[in-house]
């Protein structure tokens, strides 16, 4: 079984925090949420270990991939609460705790058919993959509705305008491209700086041209509705 090159691994950023032990990795991304590089060192320590348990789960391909993503949004959360002692002992690793982490999420994923799966592990690395939806949930509701509509599921700026006048916005498709603009503009600020050197290159330009590219393989569309937006402003 072939385990997969991340090439964000041999990034000066991530090269960097190689010498950091589990416990100074989980300790400053607790203490630094805004950043992504803690978590993205993890990542790269101990993705083979996982990625090896779960494809040795007899999924198929698309689907063991999908419950990789899946396991890794799971470590992320479940580390933001991990509870560290004062003072780091001397044995002190996370691979037993990710190990059973991983066995639970292969025996409690439900996991849809390959067909509905439409995520793409060389297209989305884990890490990323995790971090551009956190970086979605905090934009404005208008703002996050119109990427979504544009750049995951391909609407034109005329059906995104119909849309928007049907929920009483009053909006023309030459402003869509405007407010567009704006909120990609907001989701390049959301994202963790550091994540955006890691993946997209050190400007501002190449990372709002990336996410624009590539935001279709970066979300779980299963997951996203457009029936009932809620579209008033955020205080």
């Amino acid at each position: 079984m072939d385990i997969p090159n991340f090439p964000e691994c041999d990034h000066a950023i991530v090269k960097s925090l190689f010498e950091y032990s589990d416990y100074d990795l989980v300790q400053r991304l607790k203490q630094h949420p805004d950043e992504g590089k803690y978590f993205t060192a993890l990542f790269c320590r101990y993705s083979p270990v996982v990625y090896t348990l779960i494809r040795h789960s007899a999924r198929s391909t698309v689907q063991s991939e999908y419950l990789f993503a899946l396991t890794w949004r799971h470590i992320l959360y479940e580390l933001s609460g991990l509870d560290l002692p004062s003072e780091p002992p001397e044995d002190f690793s996370l691979q037993a705790w990710l190990v059973n982490l991983t066995a639970a999420c292969i025996n409690q994923a439900a996991l849809p058919d390959v067909e509905e799966i439409h995520y793409n592990l060389q297209e989305a690395s884990p890490p990323l993959w995790c971090y551009v939806p956190q970086a979605l949930e905090r934009l404005q509701p208008l703002h996050r509705l119109v990427i979504v509509m544009a750049q995951t599921f391909r609407w034109s700026n005329t059906r995104i305008a119909a849309y928007l006048q049907a929920e009483g916005q009053r909006i023309s498709p030459k402003s869509v491209t405007v407010l567009l603009t704006d909120a990609q503009k907001s989701l390049n600020a959301a994202l963790p700086s550091d994540i955006q050197a890691i993946y997209f290159g050190d400007t501002d330009t190449a990372a709002e041209e990336s996410l624009a590219g590539e935001l279709a393989d970066l979300l779980d569309v299963s997951n996203l509705e457009l029936d009932q937006p809620n579209l008033a402003p955020e205080a």
